[in-house]
């Protein structure tokens, strides 16, 4: 109301060039408690009174220039009224003006104020590379919130169209081929990459660019992850190896998952692994009536259940010690929890360690398996499914070989069970999942290197732990019973990239400050893994990254060559053992350290 009055008063002496004559003198006094007294009353009702004095938007300059339209119009009317055509029709344009002026000034000032404290020491410079949404949110969030340290320089984008171009006061410097001149030139010290959905590509060659700059690299993270938290400059992160791989977000269908976990008991085994642990934080989401996670790792079980009670204090887990090759240890827990469903992610997973353990593998992927079917079936659980592996797949070792025979028990079981619908899910490896390449890298590069690789054209699929825990929901929820999911892995990745990038990640040059070695092919382990045999052996599904696999029959008599293995496992014999599994999966070829293994174990029978 002061602005308003000074407004009135500014607008007369304008109006007359600053000398009032009695009369017009005698007309301002009379006007200015009308024309405060209407623009309380107009200003009240569009609330020019909440907008906040620290935010300035453009939403808030249009309500107030709304505001004061329908102010001076009121007013017009008013003072037309109570003194007539003598007011001169002038000051009614200046008014306005003067007012809307001044309003938005002083608002601009203020928030210009709070912009330029400085809180907590010296403001750090960055760049964002970037000059889309997500940058123009993140220059928004740093100016508001001045305690993260940050004073933008300036863009950097890609698109040439933005070359130069001002948004919210911040030139657009040019593309990331300018990077490092531009850096040197502010005196940056950080880049934020704010380009959500970037390929792997772009964010590497935005990576290397800032490294050679001597500039730390940072990221507003991919839209997935941005789901559960609102804020996006608390989302910034330092690049990440899965943000190179550049896969673009898992988009699911939660009504469909919800309506299959909402409610109901769910059993997770292998609960404290890396899959099991994610799908337990994954279901926990869902709202299920109970979780019960089976493992016979007592750490890593303790670790889920307490990251799960922070995460979802509502959520009854049940944390239960035992082994998937106990059966009456399982027939005790499906007795007690009575679960609808059972997602097993308990195996043994890491591909050499099986070469030289054959029967541990057979008897906990195999038999363990069979198992924890066998009571799914025996209590009435409505869905089982199998978190399979991609390494079925013309299996050359092992662990391969195991889980494409726990693929085929469940298909057996689908076709024998009334109530229950077995179903697996088959996918390559998983990016930090217990075991992998990317924590033996990061140790081998915190020492120094070298970085063992063993060979040069070596490729994996990858994915990230909670996609592939999100796929894993969203098949399950699509099974009628009976089939093998494939999940869309995107394009293999050569492992001697992914080592040149975790390097290049860790502020240091390949080949320079870390050496790559190549150590050969370990046994059991081959070139290239394939998610289905052929690219025809599978079927679309109404997800874009599910197909299913079309190659689902079972063996003859298959429990006789089950009665088989176990008899040979129990007995030791390498040679019966690999028999069966040659028998039962007919792609399986065993490694020449299983065969070298079997023929001197039958040449010592012989000699004995």
């Amino acid at each position: 109301m002061g602005l308003a009055s000074l407004a009135l008063v500014s607008a007369f002496l304008l109006r007359f060039e600053f000398t009032l004559e009695p009369m017009y003198l005698r007309m301002l006094i009379r006007s200015l408690p009308l024309l405060v007294a209407m623009k309380f009353l107009v200003f009240r009702a569009f609330g020019l009174r909440d907008l906040s004095w620290r935010f300035l938007g453009f939403d808030d300059l249009a309500r107030i220039s709304l505001a004061n339209v329908v102010g001076s119009a009121a007013t017009t009317v008013i003072l037309r009224v109570a003194i007539g055509p003598r007011f001169p029709r002038s000051v009614y344009v200046l008014d306005l003006l003067v007012c809307l002026i001044l309003m938005t000034a002083a608002r601009g000032f203020i928030r210009s104020r709070f912009e330029a404290r400085r809180v907590g020491g010296e403001a750090r410079r960055i760049l964002i590379y970037g000059a889309g949404k997500a940058g123009i949110t993140v220059l928004s969030e740093i100016r508001a919130n001045r305690r993260l340290g940050y004073v933008v320089a300036g863009f950097l984008d890609d698109d040439p169209q933005k070359r130069d171009l001002r948004l919210d006061g911040v030139r657009v410097l040019g593309g990331r081929e300018v990077l490092e001149q531009v850096a040197r030139k502010y005196r940056a010290e950080e880049v934020l990459i704010a380009l959500p959905n970037a390929a792997g590509a772009e964010i590497t060659a935005a990576v290397e660019r800032c490294r050679r700059a001597g500039v730390a690299a940072k990221r507003i993270p991919a839209l997935a992850e941005l789901i559960e938290h609102k804020v996006l400059i608390d989302q910034i992160r330092d690049v990440r190896l899965e943000d190179l791989l550049g896969r673009p977000p898992v988009r699911l269908e939660h009504g469909m998952i919800r309506a299959k976990l909402a409610g109901r008991v769910v059993l997770v085994t292998g609960a404290g692994g890396s899959i099991g642990s994610e799908l337990c934080r994954q279901i926990g989401r869902f709202s299920p009536r109970a979780l019960v996670g089976l493992d016979s790792a007592e750490t890593a079980l303790y670790q889920i259940e307490q990251e799960l009670k922070e995460r979802f204090p509502e959520l009854a887990f049940y944390p239960e010690i035992g082994s998937i090759q106990n059966r009456h240890r399982l027939d005790e827990l499906f007795r007690d929890h009575r679960p609808a469903a059972v997602y097993h992610a308990a195996a043994y997973k890491h591909v050499p360690m099986m070469e030289a353990h054959l029967f541990e593998a057979v008897e906990n992927n195999v038999f363990g398996t069979r198992s924890v079917a066998r009571a799914a079936s025996a209590w009435g659980v409505e869905d089982f499914l199998l978190i399979s592996s991609d390494k079925a797949v013309r299996a050359t070792n092992v662990m391969g070989a195991t889980k494409r025979l726990a693929e085929l028990i469940c298909l057996a079981a689908d076709q024998r069970s009334v109530t229950t619908r077995f179903h697996a899910v088959r996918f390559g490896n998983v990016l930090g999942s217990n075991g992998s390449v990317i924590p033996l890298f990061q140790r081998q590069i915190a020492a120094g290197g070298p970085v063992t690789v063993t060979h040069p054209d070596i490729r994996r699929y990858f994915m990230t732990i909670p996609e592939a825990a999100e796929l894993v929901l969203q098949a399950s929820a699509m099974g009628q019973g009976g089939e093998i999911f494939v999940l869309d892995m995107g394009e293999p990745v050569r492992i001697q990239d992914l080592a040149r990038n975790l390097i290049l990640l860790s502020g240091l040059r390949p080949d320079v400050d870390v050496r790559i070695e190549f150590t050969g092919l370990r046994p059991g382990e081959k070139l290239y893994e394939e998610l289905s045999s052929l690219e025809e052996n599978t079927v679309p599904t109404r997800h874009a990254k599910i197909r299913i696999f079309a190659g689902n029959g079972t063996p003859e008599n298959l429990s006789g060559w089950l009665e088989e293995l176990r008899r040979s496992t129990e007995a030791r014999e390498a040679a019966g053992a690999l028999l069966c599994l040659k028998e039962l999966v007919p792609d399986y070829n065993p490694s020449s350290f299983l065969l070298r293994k079997a023929f001197k174990e039958q040449a010592r029978g012989v000699v004995a």
